[in-house]
């Protein structure tokens, strides 16, 4: 079986971090963005023949058509990692209805439509590694994050589900839920300040992430899991 991976949200943080490890690790890549632009620069420092393609995940259309590229221009999909999100922090008696749309859209809505759209290859070919990027607040809350915990704890509940749907099949599907993470997304969080509420005492790196979803991918007899990395801070939360 090809070795080719789709991997959305790949053109910075966690996602392109994955991208990084997956290609020193031999796999053809599809590096997904809504900037095209960034998808192709993303692609291009990787170098080889990965490829590049602009993609909003919470419109189906638009995500049938990506995969019949993807499947064109590389060939079957077997490898998926949906990265792709975003967070309105505010508390919920402050945010305005279209945040909530948004995020749900773009951190569930857009997994579930992903991963709909890699089901009908990896069923033809009886194979397939699937894993969603969570977040360590989808298990245990956050003030201030209600609608983001919302859309990342939707996204456990569908992966345990089709994880079992897909298992006869030889479909696998898990999920890795980071904590704090040197991303584009932390950046204007205080860290001096929440550091010290890490077990660890300190934010991660994409690239520790970016291992536990290789990880997942690989590992044959692991399905329907959640692996947590986030330094600890579950534990006192």
């Amino acid at each position: 079986m090809d070795k080719v991976c789709a991997i959305f949200g790949g053109s910075r943080g966690i996602g392109r971090a994955v991208a990084q490890l997956m290609a020193r690790k031999g796999y053809r890549l599809a590096i997904i963005a809504r900037n095209l632009e960034g998808a192709k620069a993303a692609a291009g420092d990787l170098g080889g023949d990965h490829l590049a393609f602009s993609c909003d995940v919470a419109k189906e259309h638009d995500v049938q058509n990506t995969f019949e590229e993807m499947e064109k221009h590389l060939g079957r999909v077997n490898f998926l990692v949906n990265a792709a999100g975003i967070n309105r922090d505010s508390l919920l008696v402050r945010t305005k209805t279209e945040d909530m749309v948004s995020q749900l859209h773009t951190n569930l809505l857009g997994s579930m439509l992903t991963c709909k759209a890699a089901m009908r290859a990896m069923i033809q070919q009886q194979g397939g590694s699937i894993v969603n990027v969570g977040s360590v607040v989808g298990l245990k809350g956050n003030s201030g994050q209600s609608v983001y915990s919302a859309s990342k704890g939707g996204l456990v509940g569908f992966s345990r589900a089709l994880a079992k749907e897909v298992a006869r099949k030889k479909i696998r599907v898990n999920v890795v839920a980071p904590g704090f993470v040197h991303t584009d997304m932390t950046k204007d969080l205080k860290e001096e300040h929440l550091k010290k509420k890490i077990p660890l005492g300190r934010f991660g790196e994409t690239i520790e992430v970016a291992h536990a979803v290789v990880f997942l991918l690989e590992s044959p007899y692991v399905t329907g899991h959640v692996l947590v990395v986030d330094g600890g801070l579950q534990l006192i939360l």
